[in-house]
């Protein structure tokens, strides 16, 4: 059997990074997992050739040469996705699809002509998926009630990738959330009983993507890192001899609840194993929100002395926040301004509360009669889109709110300022190198554009840039890498800000070539 295994590609986004990876000769910020786990599912003996999209598109070639074309798709690259499904029903192709989407909105795939959906987890439904095809079958839609154990998960097939067009490389360790977040889809998709690999397994990974050349930023790609707290210090006790007798060649970025700000052995074992960085679904400083939306975990202590405790920790923070719970208050756009700005988290991620399909929210909703159907797939994913629910209060006061918001908080000066401030309050542990790692051909790249740009370039910034690069230098060298890729990542958000204004502004029936002279 020869299968085309393609990722789809992402539209420009707030984690796209496009102008970033641009100026740093990459591609894409990190690989598919999920479809290279695939890979590793599939039987031996078949030929297998894969493209991620947003990295090299296929050719007619390679559609004539396959058998079976494979695809794995989030929400947000849904307009690829059915792209690529009706491409392969033109080439006469049979065409299997899985992942967080089609798990999610079944229909959707069968629409565009789907032959086979392999849903929920690989591990137990692409098994099933093979069955049918041996017995030649031509159709089919696999599921799985049951969770698989996830220490049978295979090695995923990192050799398919091209390592050297990616900022970061990717594991998985764990799946599932114990919380009950009630917009949150993770706990659908992988259930409130975290499973994690063995240490040996997560370490056997890391040794695959070392001996593949590997050196700089790995992201665990947990949706709560800490979920399984006890099994995760078990992992970073072996992480933390395994990263010093190879010298230290990866730095980790992940995600955490809150929480992790109350476990201090954690934070320990986390900094010792280098990680750099970690991101924080805070969603809103308003008590009553996070009480309404059922994240009790971020109401038990002060959310600011929660990232300060972080900071000193060692970590860098990112961090979500959601506008449009349903009782919000006027002014919360403003006051996640204000908090964004005590705690100086450099990429808050602001965005409109969307109903994902499935989620406790999206039934709720629909109970209460509050869905706008023919808003409630074309929105999912789009973090620029208005909410596909009736609101507790006017949209277009909530969608004010979040184009001022995510105007102001990247404003340039404002921006750098941020990340300076962030990487000034990181407690760096003494003799540490780096706090985080690139590539030398990337590193120099990325100095050179930055010193173009925005040191002689961008006349508004040019002598805060290098001013705050110049104590950086003097007061913290460890967090120099970590200061530039937050200075060369905000050349992305200065041109996002103006793609989020402008989509907004369609939404609501505005003309986008004079969205910034629109006030809302």
């Amino acid at each position: 059997m020869k299968a085309l295994l393609l990722y789809p590609q992402f539209p420009q986004s707030f984690w796209s990074y496009d102008r970033a990876m641009e100026m740093a000769g990459l591609k894409s910020v990190i690989p598919p997992l999920g479809i290279i786990t695939v890979a590793a599912l599939l039987p031996q003996d078949w030929e297998i050739k894969f493209f991620d999209r947003n990295v090299s598109l296929e050719t007619d070639a390679h559609w004539q040469w396959c058998d079976i074309v494979i695809l794995s798709a989030m929400l947000v690259q849904k307009p690829d996705f059915h792209y690529l499904i009706k491409k392969a029903v033109e080439w006469g192709k049979k065409v299997a699809v899985g992942g967080p989407y089609p798990t999610s909105v079944p229909d959707d795939a069968l629409n565009s002509g789907a032959n086979y959906l392999i849903l929920d987890e690989g591990e137990m439904t692409v098994p099933k998926f093979l069955e049918a095809l041996n017995q030649g079958q031509t159709e089919g839609i696999f599921r799985s009630m049951d969770k698989p154990d996830v220490t049978i998960s295979p090695m995923p097939r990192f050799d398919l990738l091209q390592m050297n067009a990616y900022f970061m490389m990717a594991i998985q360790f764990s799946r599932g959330c114990p919380f009950n977040c009630e917009f949150c889809d993770i706990i659908s998709l992988y259930g409130r009983k975290p499973r994690t690999k063995n240490p040996s397994q997560a370490l056997a990974e890391l040794q695959t993507l070392y001996d593949l050349g590997w050196r700089g930023s790995v992201f665990i790609v947990d949706d709560n890192f800490i979920g399984n707290q006890r099994n995760v210090k078990v992992f970073l006790r072996e992480l933390i001899p395994w990263v010093k007798q190879h010298n230290y060649p990866f730095t980790f970025l992940t995600e955490a609840s809150v929480n992790l700000a109350e476990d201090d052995e954690l934070l320990q074992l986390m900094t010792q194993a280098r990680f750099y960085g970690v991101f924080l679904g805070i969603e809103t400083p308003d008590q009553d929100s996070l009480h309404v939306t059922k994240k009790v975990q971020n109401t038990r202590n002060s959310l600011v002395e929660a990232c300060d405790k972080i900071n000193q920790a060692g970590l860098l923070i990112y961090a979500g926040f959601i506008l449009g719970f349903d009782g919000e208050r006027k002014g919360a756009g403003d006051r996640i301004q204000a908090f964004v700005a005590e705690t100086n988290i450099p990429q808050p991620m602001l965005g409109i509360l969307q109903a994902l399909p499935n989620t406790a929210l999206w039934t709720r909703l629909q109970e209460e009669n509050r869905l706008i159907e023919n808003m409630s797939n074309t929105a999912m994913g789009d973090q620029n889109a208005l909410m596909n629910f009736i609101p507790t209060r006017a949209i277009a006061e909530i969608a004010k709110e979040y184009v001022e918001g995510f105007w102001m908080l990247y404003e340039p000066t404002t921006y750098l300022h941020r990340c300076f401030q962030q990487c000034l309050n990181i407690n760096v542990k003494t003799g540490w190198q780096q706090t985080k790692k690139l590539p030398l051909n990337v590193g120099l790249r990325v100095i050179s554009n930055l010193i173009w740009h925005q040191g002689i370039c961008r006349q508004e910034i040019r002598g805060q840039f290098w001013q705050q690069l110049g104590t950086i230098l003097w007061k913290k060298p460890q967090v120099l890498v970590m200061y530039l890729v937050l200075c060369l990542t905000g050349e992305h958000f200065w041109e996002y800000r103006i793609l989020a204004k402008e989509r907004i502004a369609l939404q609501l029936g505005y003309d986008p070539l004079s969205i910034l002279k629109v006030t809302l």
